[in-house]
């Protein structure tokens, strides 16, 4: 017995309507994509030839020296390292970060080493932050 043979038929896939739903998606997401405007720091720089401001009594003042080592209301630090001035700065307020905090740097002082005093400030979560100027000499 003989069976006839089916004749191969081309298979194809029509790729028009995966076009078409990719347009759409791709116009989807472009409408629903919310675009974040990046965030600026803004500072408010003490000015040197202003007024002097007296300090409150229960503050905690970081000393910067011009080779980047680090005093915690007088109390030098071992190593000046931010895990280290962060236990410093934890252990001088006791927790509290209400307490403002104030930051004396030398003139000459690594601009890395401020940051790095106001980033162990910032993450222990204090909030009064506030850097020492001295008026311009008289001419």
């Amino acid at each position: 017995m003989q069976f006839r043979r089916q004749k191969n038929q081309e298979v194809s896939v029509n790729l028009t309507p995966l076009i078409d739903v990719v347009f759409l998606l791709l116009i989807f997401f472009m409408v629903s994509t919310s675009f974040t405007k990046e965030t600026h720091l803004s500072l408010n720089l003490p000015e040197a030839t202003g007024d002097e401001t007296a300090v409150a009594v229960e503050s905690i003042e970081v000393t910067i020296n011009s080779s980047g080592n680090y005093a915690v209301n007088g109390r030098s630090l071992v190593s000046s390292n931010l895990a280290n001035l962060q236990k410093a700065l934890s252990e001088t307020s006791s927790g509290n970060t209400d307490l403002p905090l104030v930051i004396t740097a030398d003139a000459q002082t690594p601009h890395q080493a401020v940051i790095t005093a106001m980033d162990a400030a910032g993450q222990l979560g204090f909030a009064k932050l506030s850097l020492t100027t001295q008026q311009p000499a008289a001419e």
